[in-house]
């Protein structure tokens, strides 16, 4: 972790052993109070980065702070001050029930996509195929069809991303869930480097009409990458992109599962009709949100 030299010299924090319950207070009343964060939770977890472990540091228990630790706490609350959201700090999301690396070049993954993971695994179910091939354009971390893979040994695939530094994000991820011989990763735009046809098309495309990044909440304007949100003007251009290479990639008896913006199924249907795809099944998010669509080759 890189230490901010200006914060050298400057901390309340002194070194030796502690109750943990007064060092999380301190760092609690450093965080933001802005009625949406819980900064008595993230003391836990800032906490635990600074003495370098994984699990979030629990007030009964007793830590020793050194140097070094006392200028990475200093470092991480800064960095949350800021609205670096601790996943990003960690460089690690959990989705899935699974631990995702991420960095600078991937979304950070939220519960919300959990529900195409969902879809998926429900249609592999339900296929009685040995096989199923699929793809997953843009995606990042690897996180939707490493979480599908992982819970369905029948899945192989790929995915496919525009940025280098993603898919090697992606295949880390692969390693660490030993999926690497079943899921492979490469760089392309679209289907621009890859073959043949697939049973499942994945995607979360970028779907957020530009003029609407300004005003996303700090935690994902300033640090998910700006192209895997901005879906331009009206926040259609993926799915304008996607459609036709939906149809041309996808079997004659496979599905695409794709994650949608709020408000976008009655929009992203019609492009999808457009181009010889049939609605099979819109399904909601948490909070109750149409999130997923699945769409078939209309024969």
């Amino acid at each position: 972790m890189r230490v901010m030299p200006e914060l050298q010299g400057q901390s309340i924090f002194k070194a030796g052993e502690h109750q943990a319950a007064l060092i999380l207070a301190q760092v609690a009343e450093k965080l933001p109070h802005n009625g949406y964060d819980d900064p008595r939770r993230d003391a836990r977890y800032l906490l635990a980065l600074a003495i370098q472990r994984n699990d979030p540091v629990l007030p009964h228990e007793d830590v020793i702070l050194d140097d070094q630790s006392i200028l990475r706490l200093d470092e991480v609350i800064e960095r949350r001050k800021m609205g670096e959201p601790i996943s990003r700090i960690k460089g690690m999301r959990e989705f899935y029930g699974l631990d995702f690396k991420i960095d600078h070049s991937t979304l950070d993954p939220r519960a919300d996509s959990e529900v195409i993971v969902d879809t998926v695994i429900d249609y592999v179910n339900e296929a009685d195929q040995s096989q199923l091939n699929v793809v997953d354009f843009g995606t990042g971390s690897g996180c939707l069809i490493l979480a599908a893979a992982y819970n369905c040994p029948n899945i192989v695939g790929i995915g496919v991303d525009i940025q280098a530094q993603a898919i090697s994000i992606a295949k880390a991820n692969a390693d660490n869930l030993n999926l690497s011989e079943r899921i492979s990763f490469k760089q392309s735009v679209w289907d621009g480097e890859i073959d043949g046809v697939f049973d499942i098309i994945i995607s979360n495309p970028p779907y957020i009409p530009s003029h609407e990044i300004s005003g996303l909440m700090d935690e994902v304007r300033k640090y998910d990458p700006a192209e895997a949100l901005d879906g331009g003007e009206d926040g259609l251009d993926a799915w304008r992109a996607l459609a036709g290479i939906t149809r041309s990639r996808l079997a004659k008896s496979g599905i695409a599962v794709f994650e949608i913006g709020q408000g976008q199924e009655d929009n992203v249907v019609k492009i999808m009709q457009d181009h010889g795809l049939l609605l099979l099944e819109q399904r909601a998010d948490l909070a109750g949100i149409i999130r997923c669509l699945v769409f078939r080759i209309d024969s």
